[in-house]
Parts: structure tokens; C-alpha cells; sequence
């Protein structure tokens, strides 16, 4: 039976980041991943653009992975519009509102991948299992026993999960998940267009529909559809002229003639939280813990704050030779990530429900909501505070 200190079940780029920011504690971790070392090297385009916040890029910058994203592939952020139906009002976010260059940044989910993975070639006592899943655990006291699909047996003093939403560690552990499933599919896929989008991103509120359009280098930008599944199948049937002029036409023409730019990817929307983060020597960060729906960006933001969180807790706790598994550090751990992360996934959810609800008493209140918000200025500038997460505490 192998020891270790750490046992980190999922080699994404929360799991990457949390290992990570263990280099130089002095304790040793194992990742386990089921893919192959091959794919985490060279992930393949998945579609997303992740936009990232201060915070989460200040994070980036200390653990090594900012640099190794190319600079060409960075597409700076500036404001962000909210429109609802045919309405041409937008509420409006603008960087220079708040005295930034720049609201965030949008990366292409693979180069995080990548990146990530190449921090931490090199790091010392950190060891990877990659082709291998977790099989089942037993928790004592002491720590936990891993039973491995290779049939190794692992024995780690803490155990953490970042196996994704549908995490079958969670599963494993115990814990339950608050899952709502929005009975919609959201299609990603990049697009050239016509006219530019000076580094604005729409959130577009339509009746049957809700768009997203992510701006990128140049006259492109990531278009993303919420659309009930059996349209978006219908989208992904057609061959590439005839979907470049449905997305158009989705757009209303907005950006003139969009044309693809890239493969299409279809996700199920589903938001995932967790009804406990913590359990006997065990842990969930990332999509584990929380699965953000998408509108609000803030999915892989809340992941890197859950990892900072958790992985300073350990390394004050090892630095002082205190029990890197403790009940204490652990309930510390899920009392902050669940303050952070509650309040704005249920209003999420609520915003979700209000805005993808077409009856007219809703299309009104839709409306209204959003005047409402460009007239209440601290309210305005709140929420544009929390898009960008500059200086906030837990990026330190």
C-alpha cells in the first residue's frame, strides 16, 4: 500500500491548480485521472472560452500557468451586455466604469488545460496516475484508503475531489448534490463576423432562446446557444453554410454575416450543488462542489477560489504541523466556499428561471429588472465589482 499525504481524485485544471499550489509544502500528493497522460498533455479544442476575473488570473500569474497560456490567445474584456427579447436597451458593465482596462479576459478552455498541466511537470513529490479511477474508499480515522481500477490500494491523509459535477467521488463519499437540470443544451462553437465587437460580451435574453457571444482576437468571437435539445441536434445535423446562416439569423444579423470558425460542441445544462463540501478526510473543490450555470461566467472562477481556499488551510495547517485533515480545517474550508459561492448560485438560478420564462407577466418583469439595475448605481456597480474580483482576499 502506497502512503501519501495527499490523494487529489481529477487532473482538470482545478485539480492541476490545487496540486499545484501544494509545491514546496513539503507533503506529498498523487493526482488520479482516468484519461490518459497524452490527452491531459495535449488536450483537444472543447469549444469553451472561459472568462477569467482578476482574482482568477492573479491566481494564474502565482502558480505559474498565466505565462504559459500564449498571449495571442488571450482575448481582453471590456464590458458585458445584458439584453433581453427584441428590447434594443443593454445593461451595461464597462471597464472603464470601474478604472480597469479590462472587466476579465476569455481563454480558450483547452490552453488552461495545457497550461495547468505543464506547472506542474517537474514539481517535486507530486505523483500521477493517469489511465486509473477510483474503484471505492474506506475513511478511518487516520486518513483514507483508496481501492484504485489498476488495483492498487492508496492510503492518503486527505482526499479531494475534482472529478467534475457529476463527480462519482462525491458519489463514493456519501454526499449529495442539489442537481437542477434546465432541460436545455447549450451549443458552442466559434464564428467569424462581419461587423466588430469592440471586446463586448452579450448575454442575450431572446424568447426561445438565449444567446451569448464571447469576443475574441480579431473579428471572431465564441458564440454560445441555450436552445432545448432537440434544436440544437437539429443545428448540429447541418452541413457548415446552412449552420453559419442559422447563427446569423439567431443573431438577428446584430454582427452582420456570422460564418463557423471551428468544430461544434453541445453541453447539457445542468447546475450541480453539492449539500456538503466536506466529509471525514475528504474534500470537493471545482464542479464537484459547485457547478455553476453558465450565465454569470463565474463556473471555473468559483474552482480556482475553492482551490486557493482549501490548498492555503493545508499549507498553514502542514507548515505548522498540524493535521492536514482535521475536522476543524475542513469545516473552516466549507463555511468560507459556501459563503462565497451560495449567494450567487441561487441567484443564478433565479435569473435562469426569470429569463428563459417568455409568458408575458415574466417578459415584462424581464424588462423592467433590467432598467431597474442600470438606474440603481451601487447596485450596478456591485455587480460589476464581482465580475472582475479585483483584490479580493481569497486571490492572495
Amino acid at each position: 500500500m502506497k502512503r501519501v499525504d495527499i490523494a487529489v481524485i481529477g487532473a482538470g485544471p482545478v485539480g492541476l491548480c490545487f496540486a499545484r499550489s501544494l509545491a514546496g509544502s513539503g507533503l506529498s500528493v498523487v493526482l488520479v485521472e482516468q484519461s490518459p497522460r497524452e490527452s491531459l498533455a495535449d488536450p483537444a479544442f472543447d469549444g469553451r472560452e472561459i472568462a477569467l476575473t482578476h482574482a482568477s488570473r492573479e491566481v494564474m500569474e502565482r502558480l505559474g500557468v498565466w505565462a504559459r497560456i500564449p498571449a495571442e490567445e488571450i482575448s481582453p474584456l471590456r464590458d458585458a451586455r445584458v439584453m433581453n427579447g427584441s428590447s434594443p436597451f443593454a445593461l451595461t458593465f464597462a471597464a472603464t466604469q470601474e478604472g480597469h482596462d479590462e472587466l476579465g479576459w476569455l481563454v480558450p478552455n483547452q490552453l488552461i488545460r495545457r497550461a495547468a498541466w505543464q506547472a506542474v511537470q517537474q514539481q517535486s513529490d507530486l505523483g500521477v496516475l493517469d489511465g486509473t479511477s477510483l474503484s471505492s474508499l474506506r475513511s478511518t480515522a487516520g486518513g483514507v484508503e483508496l481501492m484504485l481500477s489498476n488495483g492498487e490500494v492508496l492510503a492518503a491523509r486527505l482526499l479531494v475531489a475534482a472529478d467534475s459535477r457529476f463527480s462519482s467521488t462525491r458519489r463514493l463519499l456519501g454526499i449529495g448534490a442539489q442537481l437542477r437540470d434546465f432541460g436545455r443544451t447549450m451549443l458552442v462553437c466559434r464564428m467569424r463576423h462581419e461587423q466588430p465587437h469592440h471586446h463586448a460580451a452579450w448575454e442575450w435574453f431572446g424568447y426561445g432562446k438565449t444567446l451569448a457571444l464571447l469576443p475574441l482576437r480579431g473579428d471572431r468571437a465564441g458564440a454560445v446557444l441555450t436552445l432545448p435539445p432537440r434544436r440544437v441536434q437539429a443545428l448540429l445535423a447541418m452541413d457548415e453554410a446552412a449552420f453559419s446562416g442559422a447563427i446569423t439569423d439567431y443573431f438577428e444579423h446584430r454582427l452582420g454575416a456570422m460564418v463557423q470558425d471551428g468544430s461544434r460542441h453541445a453541453y447539457p445544462l445542468v447546475g450541480v450543488y453539492a449539500e456538503r463540501f466536506v466529509a471525514q478526510r475528504s474534500a470537493l473543490i471545482g464542479d464537484a462542489a459547485v457547478g455553476m450555470h453558465p450565465v454569470t461566467a463565474h463556473g471555473f472562477n468559483f474552482g480556482l477560489q475553492s482551490q486557493a481556499r482549501l490548498s492555503r488551510a493545508v499549507r498553514e495547517a502542514a507548515a505548522a504541523g498540524r493535521d492536514v485533515g482535521a475536522d476543524s480545517l475542513l469545516a473552516g474550508y466549507e463555511r468560507g466556499h459556501r459563503l462565497a459561492t451560495r449567494p450567487l448560485y441561487e441567484a443564478t438560478n433565479v435569473v435562469a428561471a426569470l429569463y428563459t420564462d417568455d409568458r408575458l407577466p415574466a417578459r415584462l418583469l424581464r424588462n423592467t429588472a433590467l432598467r431597474a439595475a442600470h438606474l440603481v448605481t451601487p447596485f450596478r456597480k456591485a455587480i460589476a465589482s464581482h465580475l472582475t474580483q479585483r483584490g479580493a482576499a481569497w486571490a492572495r
